[in-house]
Formats: C-alpha cells, structure tokens, sequence
C-alpha cells in the first residue's frame, strides 16, 4: 500500500539540494537568457522528487532577470511548449521539475552541431536535408495542444501579412521600446530613429496564405544536438522562443542564424519544400517571394539585439582588441539592416568606434590605455582659445554626457550630428556637434563656420546666433572632431526646437530681415577665408558647374534622361546669358531653410543656427535662396523684399528688382541636380528639409527646365518611377515661377 506523498517541506528541501549540488559541482554554461547548470541528481534527492528517477543527468536551467530584453516571447513558459511536443518530438528535453524561476530540464545526450560544423561552414547535404525534417515535423503538432496565442496574434491561423506585422509590433514591444530608455540615444546616434521598426511594419507587402505551424525560430548550431544514440540523429533543444506562425519564418531565422554559406541557401531552401511538401503541402505556397519579407524582418530585428551585445560586451575595463571587435559587430548589424529598415546612411567604422567608446566610457566603463576612469579623452583645436564661459573642465563633462544622452537629446541632420547635454555649473545647455561622415558635400564650404560665429560674437552685432564654446578631438585615437555651441533650443529643458516648417509669420519675416541687415556691419576681412570672387554671380555659376560635374555618372545619367543639361559645357552656356548689378559683398549665413531658424519663445524672433556654408557675396542671394528653401506665400515675400530694400544700405541693393529673379531661377536648377542626386542615392532623405526638396521633385524638374528653355522628357527610364510620384503631395508656395530665361 503507497505511503503518504512527501510533505512539500520535503519536496522543497529536495529541490533546492538539487539546485545547491548544481552550482557547485555542475557543469555550468551562460546563455544569452538563462543560466545552465548540468548535474548528476543526487539519490535523496530523487527519492522526494521521483519525476528525476531514471535520470542520469538533468539541467538546471534559471531565468537570467537582468538580461536585456533582446528576444520575442509568445509565450513566457517553455514547460508548456515542451509539454505540447512529446507526441511529435517525443526526444526534445522534457520539464521535470519547475519552481519559480527555475526548471529542472531532461538532459540530452549529444554533441552541439556548432562543435562539429562551426558557424560560416558548410553543412553537408544529408545534414540539411534532416535539419528540413525537423521544421517540417513541426506542422504536425496541434494548435490545441499550444498554450493561447496573446491578444495581438493575427486571428486568423493564414494571415501570413498579419503575422510578419505581429512580429515587427512585437519587436517593438518587447525589445525597441524596453530598451530605449538606456540605448536610444545610442541608436539615433548611429541612425536608427524610434520609428524605424513601426515604419517596417507599415510597409509589409501583401502575401501569400499559408497555414500556420508551430515554429522554433531559433534554430541556430548550438540549439542542434548530435545524439549519441542516433535515434534520432538530430534534436532541437531551448525551445523558449518558439512562437505559432508562418512556417516560411522560421525557415528564414534559420538560414540567418545558422549562418550558412551564400551558397548553401538555395540547397536549404529545396530541402525544406521537399520536406515540408510531405508533411503540410499548403505550407509551400508562395515561400520563395514571401522569404525576402521574412530574412528582412530578421535582419532588421536582429540590429537591436547585436548592437546591444556587442556594445555591453565590453567589460569595465576594455582593451582595443575588445573595441575594435565591436565596432566590427555593430557596423555589419547596420549593413544588414540598412536596406530593410530603410537607413538613410550607416556611419564608417572609424565613427562607430568613436560612438561606442563614448558610451561605454560614460555609462562608467574605462578604455584600458587610459588611466582616467569616467573620462573622454580630448584635444583642444590651436585655431580656438579657451572659452571663458567654457573651461577645459566643462569640456570634459560635456563629452562624457553626449555619450549617455537619451535620445531625444540627439539631432542628425545632413552633415552633422548634434547632442544636447547639459554641464555642472554651466546654467545652460550646450550643443556637442560631430560631422556625419557619411555625408556627401555636394555644395562646397568656404568660411570655418567656428570663425564666422566667433567674428559675430565679438562684433556686437544684433544677430541672433549660437556661441563657439570649443572646438578639438576626441576618442581612442583623437582624431573624432567635434564642436560645441551654445544651445539654442526652448529654455528650462532640453526638447525639440520649433522651427518655422511651414513659413514665417510677419513679426519673424522682419526679424530676419533685421539680422540679415546686421550682418552688413561685419568687416569681412576678419573671416580669413576665400569668397566665390569679386563678381558672386559668376563664382556662383562656376560653382554650380563644379558641383554637377563631380556628380556621380549615374545620377547625370538620369539628368540627360529627364531633360537637365547632363555636361557642364552646354549648361555653362545657358547660364552665362545672364549679368547681374554688382552689389557690396557682406556676411551671407548661405542655408536659411527652415530648419535654420529657431523660434524663440518670447516672440522675439529667430535665432540662425547651422552657419557651415556661410560665404561672403551678394545679400540679395541670401534672401532669395531662403524664399526658395522656405515656403514662402505672396504677401510674406513682399514683406521681407520691401523691408529689406529700405533697411538695408543702398549699396546691398541696387538692382535687386531685376536680379532676384535671375537668382531664385539658378536656385531652382541647382535644387533640380541636388534633389535628383539624393534621390539616386539616398542620401540624408531623413533629414525634414531634404524629404520636403525631394518630395516635390517634379515641381522642381519643370520649374528648372522651363527656366532653363528646355523640356522634361518623356521617359522610359526605371529611375523616373522612383523620382516623379513623389510630387503627388506637393504643393507651390508661391504664385509666381521663374522668368523663362
């Protein structure tokens, strides 16, 4: 006759022998998420827990808590999931024992497939034809065997689009949105904006229905055993992530994670539809389209797992072996991301680095060739003298506080990208400014934008601009340049400026109108630098020239294809029918689009920020390319015309009647090369002021043609269906277009 079942003071003290035996005579492994400890169960023990009898040994398996959430959960219980499996897998590790945060699994004997076959190496044709039998095994266990699928799973068990756009929610939930507070200052420093994942979701594509399987979606080398027995040969273990879905997903984290050859893909690809074709034929409907969907939504998640990692990995003291493995890491998530996720530039590898020692040194870690903990390393630019209001020490600070900014605080633009921080004993914040590497200058630099604010600082001019604070190097190797401004943003917190994106108000268009005027009391001999020449207009078109003729030979390809002049010999002759009056030469700030121009929050204006293509030239030029970058409606530009023809000296205006036109046409053919070039390209289409330029793309072709006495093709081109659409939303600011010229 059976005793009494052990009092559960019994069974508790049993457990925890067992798990106190493991962590100190077991074999112990760290996973990403989970700490393993393999352990031969001690006798008492499995007197009081008898689901260990029979066991040689077990594993010890405890849920790490402080882990980064780097990983999708459908479900949070593998004992669950493994209990669903053993009339179909009857092999995979079985749940013995589960308390709390901590299970007790079946040990399977074997060898890992990453031992045998490392990653990158090829996998031997019978091997991936078995691998194909277990992802294909998988469609035979029932759906009501599973534990319930969360709210958010598409209702329907076939919605392939519904499930792909369940996973990119679920990446948004589960990992970007955990995460962000710690990294995302990290992450828009290195490209990726918040909404890149939700914006992938948005752009799933129609697909193909498919039947809905169990799946593992990890099924990488370390999670395939070689049994000892070979009965059977293969068993997958750590099933903690599977998930209930399209098949074609699990077949696409597969080919990922496995890491096999180029080459190999095609031959894993038809030995999965011919094992999946014996088991669930519907499942291979339409899989070769959908793959791409699916190893894009892999690469695309994976970047927030690998960037994390590789930038964790660093201990608290780090060497340069250490860093330099990854940047490499963390440069080869972005590449692989780059596409599906729609990055708009990936920084080289030489900023990466800079990146990631920036943020390890100021979340408290230290770079093992410097002796100084919680600092970064600097030097300070001979060309600028120590700010009074700036110290070296608060040099210091700032760049060990643009490391660990959120990323709200963190502003990419075209060429730049810019951090706000704040600094001990400093009563505002400042701006940390690095230039985008990626960048592509197409219009040239001609005046130290350092210089230019340091000449108006001193000059007592009315203009409102940010302060030089420092300029040097910083990094392991100090040759990251940097720059730090006053910060010009709303005052009490650092958030977002406001900036006039839909066109100035009256109070503002005299504003600037005021400043601009300003600027003609500089004395230009103090900007030390090179101008476009005594007469602008032909340094302007000897520019313009320039920049076209070093476009890339595909872009001009495309030029020729819509109408635009596609050599400069031809356009050199249409733009030289055209004198202008000579005027004074003054200060011209050279980018007064919108987001140049910060309003203030006392209604006193604007601020001018982004002085990096200053030059000294025409001021009748500064105001007509802000009316061209500006939307601009009839009454402001009379406005600004008739207030800056009667403040500013006589000298800045003669003839300017006659001539804004011929300006504001030259405006519209450079925007018509520009705006085409980084529709070609890609480039900086992020940043607000190029996506409004590029999204009204057709309006600028027809505008710079016409002006130009030239038409807009019709074309064949395959470019031109990328290119043109893009006006559908665009709209004309302003009731007048360029003369004919």
């Amino acid at each position: 006759m059976p005793g009494p079942p052990p009092r559960a003071r019994d069974t508790s003290d049993a457990f925890d022998e067992l798990v106190h035996c493991a962590k100190h005579e077991g074999e112990f492994s760290r996973g990403h998420h989970n700490l393993n400890y393999v352990v031969r169960p001690p006798e008492s023990v499995g007197v009081l827990l008898p689901a260990l009898r029979g066991h040689d040994r077990v594993t010890v398996r405890k849920r790490i808590h402080t882990a980064l959430p780097v990983v999708i959960r459908t479900w949070q219980d593998e004992a669950k999931i493994l209990d669903a499996l053993r009339g179909v897998l009857p092999h995979v590790p079985q749940c013995l024992v589960r308390r709390e945060d901590m299970t007790v699994l079946s040990f399977v004997q074997g060898v890992p497939l990453s031992t045998v076959h490392p990653n990158g190496k090829r996998v031997e044709s019978d091997l991936i034809s078995a691998l194909a039998g277990l992802l294909a095994d998988m469609t035979q266990v029932r759906r009501k065997d599973l534990p319930p699928l969360p709210p958010s799973w598409p209702r329907h068990s076939r919605d392939s689009r519904a499930f792909l756009r369940a996973l990119a929610m679920a990446t948004e939930e589960q990992i970007r949105k955990r995460n962000w507070r710690k990294f995302g200052g990290l992450f828009a420093t290195l490209g990726i904006p918040g909404d890149a994942m939700v914006r992938f979701a948005e752009r799933v594509p129609a697909m193909i229905s498919r039947p809905f399987s169990l799946l593992h979606t990890d099924l990488h080398r370390d999670n395939v055993i070689f049994s000892y027995d070979g009965n059977p040969p293969l068993i997958c273990v750590d099933w903690e992530l599977a998930t209930f879905g399209d098949p074609v997903h699990d077949l696409a984290t597969h080919l990922v994670r496995m890491d096999y050859p180029a080459e190999q893909w095609a031959e894993v690809v038809d030995a999965w539809r011919a094992a999946m074709e014996l088991r669930s034929g519907e499942a291979v409907k339409g899989a070769e389209r959908d793959l791409e969907h699916y190893v894009d939504f892999e690469r695309a998640q994976s970047v927030y797992p690998d960037v994390m990692r590789a930038v964790t990995s660093l201990g608290d003291t780090f060497d340069q072996r250490e860093l330099d493995a990854a940047t490499h890491a963390v440069r080869r998530a972005l590449l692989l991301a780059e596409a599906p996720l729609r990055l708009k530039s990936v920084p080289d590898e030489k900023s990466i680095e800079g990146i990631l020692f920036r943020w390890n040194v100021s979340n408290g870690k230290q770079h093992s060739k410097h002796q100084i903990k919680l600092h970064i390393p600097w030097r300070r630019d001979p060309r600028l003298s120590e700010h009074p209001d700036f110290p070296a020490w608060a040099v210091r600070d700032a760049l060990f506080a643009e490391g660990a900014a959120p990323a709200d605080h963190v502003f990419k633009g075209t060429a730049h990208l810019s951090t706000a921080v704040e600094v001990r004993d400093v009563p505002l914040p400042v701006m940390v400014r690095r230039k985008v590497a990626a960048a592509n200058p197409r219009e040239r630099r001609f005046l130290n934008e350092h210089v230019v604010l340091g000449v108006i600082e001193t000059s007592g001019v009315e203009v409102r601009a940010p302060r030089v604070l420092a300029l040097g190097t910083s990094g392991p190797h100090l040759k990251d340049q940097f720059t730090i401004h006053s910060y010009e943003g709303p005052k009490g917190e650092i958030r977002h400026p406001d900036h006039p994106a839909e066109g100035l108000l009256p109070y503002e268009a005299d504003d600037l109108v005021d400043q601009l005027c300003e600027l003609t009391r500089i004395d230009c001999e103090e900007l030390g630098s090179d101008t476009l020449g005594q007469d602008f207009f032909h340094g302007l078109r000897l520019e313009l020239l320039r920049m076209v003729s070093g476009l890339p030979k595909e872009t001009l390809a495309l030029a020729r294809e819509l109408g635009l002049p596609g050599d400069i010999v031809r356009l050199g002759q249409i733009l030289d029918r055209h004198m202008l009056t000579p005027r004074r030469s003054v200060l011209l700030h050279g980018d007064l689009n919108p987001w140049n121009l910060v309003r203030r929050e006392d209604g006193t204006g604007l601020t001018l920020i982004d002085w990096e293509m200053a030059m000294v030239g025409d001021p009748l030029y500064d105001l007509v390319r802000h009316m061209h970058l500006t939307p601009t409606l009839p009454d402001i530009r009379e406005r600004l015309f008739a207030r800056w023809a009667r403040k500013m000296p006589e000298a800045c205006t003669k003839g300017w009647r006659d001539d804004w036109h011929v300006y504001r046409w030259i405006e519209y053919v450079r925007s018509a090369y520009v705006d085409l070039d980084r529709l070609v390209t890609g480039d900086s289409l992020e940043a607000p002021n190029v996506r409004r330029a590029v999204d009204t793309y057709a309006m600028t072709l027809k505008t710079a043609t016409a002006s130009l006495g030239l038409n807009v093709r019709s074309t064949a081109n395959p470019y031109l269906a990328f290119a043109l659409p893009r006006s559908d939303h665009g709209q004309v600011w302003t009731n007048e277009h360029p003369a004919h010229m």
